[in-house]
C-alpha cells in the first residue's frame, strides 16, 4: 500500500518504457560522481550547453493512469470528485510484490544509467585522448613536412645562388671578351687605312715605275686579309651580343625564381613555426576547399633544376664562344701581322730595287755628261777647222777666177797644171769642207742624243727618286706605326 498522493503510483501504474540510447549530459550528474573515478580525470570540461529535455520529462510524468486520478477521469482540478476519506471506499490498486518489483526495476534502472554515463564519460575521455594524440601528430607531420620542405627551398635557393654567381662570372667574362673584339676591330681599321693609303700613295708614282708589282700585290692581299679579319670579329661580335642576351634571359629566370623561392621561404617558414600558442593564427572557413597550387613536388623541382641545366648550358655555351673568340682573335692578329711583314719585305726590296736603279742611272748620266763635253768640243773644233779653211778656198776660188780673165790667147786652156792644181786645191778644200761640216753635223745629232740620254736619265732618275721617296719615306713611315700582336688582340 502507498500513501495517498505518492508519485510513485504514477510509475507502477505506467511502467516506463525501454531506456534511449540518448543519455543525459555528463555534467547533470558530476555532482553524483565527483572523485569517485580519480584515474579517469577528464582533461578537458565537458559541460555541454545544453540538457537533454527528454530524460526530465519522462521523470516529471505525471501519473495518469490511476483509476481515481482526476485527470483519468477527464476532470480538470475545479471539478474533481471530493476526496472520500473512507478507506473502506477505496480498493487496493498494487501488491507487495509489484512495489518490489518497481522499486528493483528503479534500482537496475539506475545503475545502468550509471553504467551507461560512466562508459560514456570513459570513452569520451579516451576518444579526446586519441583525437588529441591523432591531432598532435598531424601537425607534427604537417610541421615535419613543412621544414622538408623548408630545407628543399633552401637546397634549391643555394642552387640559384650558386648558378647565378657562376652566370654572373660569365657573363662578365663574356662582357670583357666582346670589348676585346670591339677594340681588336678598331685597331684593324688603323692598319687597314694605313694599307690603303699606301695603295693611294704608290698611284703618285711616274712614267714607268707604276707598275703592278710585288708591293702593290701585297699591299691589295693585306687589305683583303684586313676585310676578313673585320668580318670574322663582326660575326663573332654579333655572337656575343646574342649569348650575352641569353645570359642574361636565363639570369633573369633564375632571379625570377630565387625572388619566389624567397617569398615561399619566408611563408613555409613563418608556418613551420606556427605553434598553437602563436600569435595571428585564425579561423579561414572554406580554406581547405581552395586549391590555388599550379604545380607538384615534381613539376616544382623540375621547372627550377631546367632553369638552372638552361644556365648551365648557356654557360656552356658562352664559355666556348669565349674560346673560339680568343682562338679567332689571335689567328687573325698572327695572319694580319704575318701579311703586314709580307708587305713591308715587299717594300723593302722593292725600295733597294729602287735604290739601286736610280744609283746606276747616276753613274749612267755621268758618263753622258763628260761625254757631252767632249762632243761639244769637237763640234767646237770641226766648226773652227772648217772656218779655217774657208780663206784657202777663197784664195784658190779668185785665183781661178782672176786667170778667167786673161787676154786672148794668155787664157791657156786644157790640161795647165796651174789650172789644174787651182781647180784641185779647190775640189780639195771643197771636199775637206764638206766633209767636216758632215762631221759636224754628226757630231751634232751625237751631242743631241747625248742631251736626250741625259734628259731621259734625269727623267728616270727623277722617277725613281719620287718611287723612292714615296715607298721608303711615305709608305714605310706610316707603317712603322703598326700595332703590336697586344693590341690586335684587344688588350691596351
Amino acid at each position: 500500500m502507498e500513501l495517498v498522493g505518492s508519485t510513485l503510483t504514477a510509475t507502477f501504474a505506467h511502467p516506463r518504457p525501454t531506456p534511449s540510447n540518448f543519455l543525459p549530459a555528463i555534467s547533470t550528474m558530476a555532482s553524483s560522481y565527483k572523485n569517485r573515478f580519480p584515474h579517469y580525470a577528464l582533461t578537458h570540461s565537458l559541460s555541454l550547453p545544453w540538457r537533454p529535455s527528454t530524460y526530465y520529462k519522462v521523470a516529471a510524468i505525471t501519473p495518469t493512469l490511476a483509476p481515481f486520478s482526476k485527470s483519468s477521469q477527464g476532470l480538470t482540478p475545479s471539478h474533481a470528485l471530493p476526496f472520500v476519506s473512507n478507506r473502506t471506499a477505496l480498493f487496493t490498486r498494487y501488491t507487495p510484490d509489484d512495489w518490489y518489483r518497481a522499486t528493483l526495476t528503479n534500482y537496475k534502472e539506475s545503475e545502468a544509467s550509471r553504467h551507461n554515463a560512466e562508459r560514456l564519460r570513459v570513452d569520451t575521455s579516451r576518444l579526446i585522448q586519441e583525437k588529441d594524440q591523432q591531432i598532435r601528430k598531424t601537425q607534427n607531420e604537417s610541421t615535419k613536412n613543412l621544414g622538408e620542405r623548408v630545407n628543399d627551398i633552401v637546397f634549391w635557393k643555394s642552387e640559384i645562388n650558386h648558378e647565378i654567381d657562376g652566370m654572373i662570372g660569365e657573363t662578365n667574362a663574356l662582357t670583357d671578351m666582346k670589348k676585346r673584339v670591339e677594340r681588336a676591330l678598331v685597331e684593324t681599321e688603323g692598319q687597314l687605312q694605313v694599307a690603303q693609303e699606301c695603295l693611294l700613295h704608290r698611284e703618285k708614282r711616274m712614267g714607268i715605275d707604276l707598275v703592278h708589282d710585288d708591293v702593290e700585290k701585297q699591299l691589295m692581299t693585306e687589305v683583303d686579309v684586313i676585310h676578313s679579319c673585320q668580318e670574322r670579329m663582326r660575326r663573332h661580335l654579333d655572337k656575343a651580343i646574342a649569348q650575352l642576351a641569353s645570359n642574361r634571359a636565363a639570369q633573369h629566370e633564375l632571379e625570377k625564381d630565387l625572388s619566389d623561392k624567397q617569398t615561399a621561404h619566408r611563408i613555409d617558414d613563418k608556418c613551420h613555426h606556427l605553434r598553437n600558442t602563436s600569435d595571428g593564427i585564425g579561423y579561414y572557413r572554406g580554406v581547405e576547399r581552395v586549391d590555388a597550387t599550379i604545380s607538384v613536388p615534381d613539376s616544382w623541382a623540375k621547372f627550377t633544376d631546367d632553369n638552372i641545366l638552361r644556365s648551365q648550358s648557356e654557360r656552356a655555351a658562352s664559355a666556348k664562344l669565349r674560346d673560339d673568340i680568343e682562338t679567332m682573335l689571335v689567328v687573325t692578329a698572327n695572319e694580319m701581322w704575318n701579311q703586314f711583314n709580307k708587305a713591308n719585305v715587299a717594300f723593302t726590296n722593292r725600295i733597294s730595287e729602287t735604290a739601286d736603279a736610280k744609283n746606276k742611272i747616276q753613274t749612267y748620266l755621268a758618263k753622258p755628261l763628260q761625254e757631252f763635253l767632249e762632243t761639244e768640243m769637237s763640234i767646237e773644233a770641226f766648226r773652227k777647222a772648217v772656218r779655217s779653211k774657208s780663206s784657202p778656198l777663197k784664195v784658190a776660188q779668185t785665183r781661178l777666177d782672176e786667170r778667167t780673165r786673161s787676154p786672148n790667147i794668155d787664157l791657156c786652156r786644157g790640161l795647165s797644171p796651174v789650172r789644174l792644181g787651182l781647180v784641185n786645191e779647190v775640189y780639195e778644200i771643197d771636199d775637206t769642207i764638206q766633209g767636216l761640216q758632215q762631221r759636224l753635223r754628226e757630231a751634232e745629232d751625237t751631242l743631241q742624243a747625248l742631251v736626250h740620254t741625259k734628259a731621259n736619265l734625269e727623267h728616270d732618275l727623277a722617277i725613281k727618286a719620287n718611287s723612292l721617296f714615296i715607298d721608303q719615306e711615305k709608305c714605310m713611315g706610316m707603317r712603322k706605326t703598326f700595332p703590336n700582336t697586344l693590341r690586335l688582340v684587344g688588350y691596351t
